[in-house]
């Protein structure tokens, strides 16, 4: 058990990390911070702008500065980027500041979350399927590192993943308070 007032998102590209975290934040009362978001906003720019003109290093770099900041908070829930936990600081900061869900999703269900779009840098070019199971193979071990909870998402619609993930997290988290007392649910 990891008593903590805040809920940490972590997942592959197109696992629904964002939609799941919206959900959860209404359904808990606690305010939603999608990472990448906040990137774009602060940037001025979307992730494929900051991409290109500072490489995946810059990103990283603005991502772990914002993700740094933003798991400080208390009482939130925040998705974060796929590649959030490549970096082993953001790593400790999600496994100690959080409860932390990993939305598992098989590389068959992104593809097809992730057919339509375009506006992911690190899938453009080149055979989608094989970055998939590039970055799987890479951020999976770091996902079950740091994961509190493993939820998978395979063929299920939005609405049944949130209620078992609710369902889960009730079972499972301990919530906490801002001074890290445990609370009741």
């Amino acid at each position: 058990m990891n008593p903590a007032c805040n809920i940490f998102i972590i997942g592959p590209t197109g696992a629904g990390k964002s939609s799941l975290g919206r959900r959860l934040g209404k359904h808990y009362g606690r305010p939603f911070i999608d990472l990448d978001q906040e990137i774009e906003q602060r940037a001025g720019a979307s992730a494929s702008m900051v991409f290109d003109i500072e490489g995946e290093a810059g990103f990283r770099k603005r991502e772990a500065a914002l993700l740094e900041s933003c798991s400080r908070r208390q009482g939130i829930v925040m998705a974060t980027g796929a590649g959030a936990v490549l970096d082993a600081a953001n790593r400790d900061h999600l496994a100690t500041r959080g409860f932390v869900v990993w939305l598992q999703a098989s590389i068959d269900h992104q593809l097809e979350r992730l057919r339509m779009d375009r506006s992911r840098p690190l899938l453009d070019g080149g055979d989608r399927r094989q970055r998939l199971q590039a970055m799987a193979a890479k951020r999976d071990p770091l996902y079950r590192l740091i994961a509190d909870l493993i939820v998978a998402c395979e063929a299920d619609n939005l609405a049944t993943v949130s209620a078992r993930c609710i369902s889960l997290l009730d079972a499972h988290w301990v919530q906490a308070d801002a001074a890290g007392r445990q609370r009741q649910a």
